[in-house]
Order: structure tokens, then sequence, then C-alpha cells
């Protein structure tokens, strides 16, 4: 039985793992060469609290000449999704197909049949998700430590989440196709669905997951370190009492040479009595947001493999 669910399964097995070498061709090199600069650079030594002009300078002439790939790589954040529909396709495939059929008729029950194929599916998307995991972990690695991990490009792409992504994906895949039983139609609308539910949980529920934290401090005055890295939901002037406030700047303008006019930060903390405040998340929630992330897709991902299973047993003839 396994051998024959292996057969089925390796097209599209062989497909998700070209998709993953394509991946490496594409990031080993500028992953390499990302590397390199970083250490070439000096930029370790730029990343205290305390950084000089020339240090900025060399930090954004780091990230100016890795922004566009980077910004390619925030959209790999559909990849698991791909790989979870195209690992459900043979479980479909088979329904449409009703190749199912010679199975149970050969000693082998409707039980072992699903534990055999809806397991190996389930076992090839967790390697390659942990596979993409490494690889863009170990790519992003000189970024993440200028900019850290919290912008939702970067934070759907490393920790554990990708895992939650890829069984959710296949699910989905799974459950739509054990009751529609046509696979193309049925794993494109298991991505959209895939798709929906990620934009979902990254423009909205994300951030409500934990409380997020508050900050005030003076108008002149540093950003508190606790911001550093941080996924900052809202930020701006504010009254003393951490109310957001859309202050009237006129009296703190100064001009400036060439006849530019500038914002006087010490007019509006101290004169005006402004402050900044924040609401965000710290950098060092990142494994918590991920733990409830993760939990929340593995369970919807349980569910519907749970479902396509308990369909496919009790309804398929």
């Amino acid at each position: 039985m396994t051998w024959a669910a292996w057969r089925l399964q390796r097209t599209e097995t062989l497909i998700a793992a070209a998709i993953l070498a394509l991946l490496v061709v594409i990031l080993v090199p500028t992953g390499i060469e990302m590397a390199n600069a970083f250490h070439h650079d000096g930029l370790s030594a730029c990343l205290g609290q305390v950084t000089s002009g020339s240090c900025d300078e060399a930090v954004h002439s780091f990230t100016d000449r890795f922004h566009r790939v980077g910004g390619l790589v925030d959209w790999f954040t559909l990849v698991p999704g791909l790989l979870g529909v195209l690992l459900a396709a043979p479980f479909v495939l088979d329904l449409e197909h009703g190749t199912y059929r010679l199975a149970w008729t050969q000693s082998i029950t409707r039980r072992r049949w699903l534990a055999g194929k809806l397991g190996l599916a389930v076992a090839c998307a967790l390697a390659a998700a942990f596979s993409l995991i490494l690889l863009v972990t170990w790519w992003r690695a000189p970024l993440v430590r200028i900019d850290g991990r919290m912008d939702n490009g970067v934070f759907d792409s490393e920790g554990i989440v990708v895992l939650g992504y890829t069984l959710f994906g296949l699910g989905l895949g799974a459950a739509v196709g054990a009751v529609w039983r046509r696979a193309v139609p049925a794993l494109i609308v298991g991505f959209v669905g895939y798709l929906v539910s990620r934009i979902f949980v990254d423009v909205w529920l994300r951030q409500r997951l934990l409380s997020p934290l508050k900050a005030t401090w003076k108008f002149d005055a540093p950003s508190p370190s606790g911001l550093r890295h941080a996924w900052v939901l809202q930020e701006g002037p504010s009254d003393r009492f951490g109310h957001f406030v859309q202050p009237k700047v006129g009296a703190c303008v100064r001009a400036a040479k060439g006849g530019a006019r500038l914002l006087d930060p010490g007019c509006l903390s101290h004169k005006a009595g402004f402050s900044m405040h924040a609401v965000y998340h710290p950098a060092s929630r990142f494994w918590a947001l991920q733990g409830i992330e993760t939990a929340i897709f593995g369970a919807v991902a349980v569910g519907l493999i749970g479902f396509a299973a308990w369909w496919t047993h009790e309804r398929t003839g």
C-alpha cells in the first residue's frame, strides 16, 4: 500500500521538489553575495544602540542594494499554499478518476487507504515546508539582523508558521476536492481560499492575537529601545495622556538654508507640549505570535484533513 501510494504521489512530490530547487537557484547566489557584502562592509559593528553617520550610510547602502530582491522574496509567502494544494492533488485525482475502487477491492480497507494517501501527503508537505524555512531563513539572515523579523514579509517566511500554512493549503485542497471530485477546479478554489485567509490574518487578525504595548516619549528624544525591530501598528504625535493628535505646527516651523522650512521637534516637545506615542508588538513576541498563528492554521488544517477523510469514508461509493 505504501509503495502504491508513493507511486501515485511521486509526480506531485517531484514537482514540489522542482519548485524548491528553482528557489535554491534563485536565492543561493544572492544569499552568498549578501552575506559577503554584510561581512565586507563591517555591518555587524553598526548594529549597536549608537551608530555613526558612516554606519547609517553603510546600512542604507546595503539595504538599497538588496531591496529589490528582498521584495521579490516577500512573494514567496504564496509558495506554502502552492505546495499544499499541489500535494493534495493525488488524493483528489484518485477520487475524480475512481481509481480508489481498485484499492478498495484488493483487501485494502477505506481507513488504511485514507491513512496512506493523506499521511504521505502530510509528510511530504511538512518536509517541503521545512526545507523552505531553512532556505529563506538562511537567505534573510543579514537583512534580519538589520530590520528584524516582525515585518509581515519576513514573519510569513520564517519560524514555524510556514508549516501551518502548508498543511492548511493541503487540507483546504483535500476538503474541497473530496466534496467536488474535480481536481483542477477544486485545487484552484483551495489556493484562492488559502490566499484570502492569509490576507485576512496578515491585515487584521495577527495584530490582535496579543494585546499590543504602548510607549510615549518626548518629541525630541530618541525612541524607546523597545521599538527596535518592533512591529509598529501606529505611531505619531500625542498629548501627554498618549492620545493621538494632529498638532498645529505653524509656530514650530523654522526657515532653513535654501528657503526650506523645517519642523523644530524641540518646539513641539517643550513649547507646544506634544509627545510621540506608539502602539506596537516588540520583537520579543516573534515566537509567541508564531506559535499562536501556527496553532490556528494547524488546527484548521487538521479539521479540514479530517473532514476530507470522513467525507470520503462515508460518502464515497
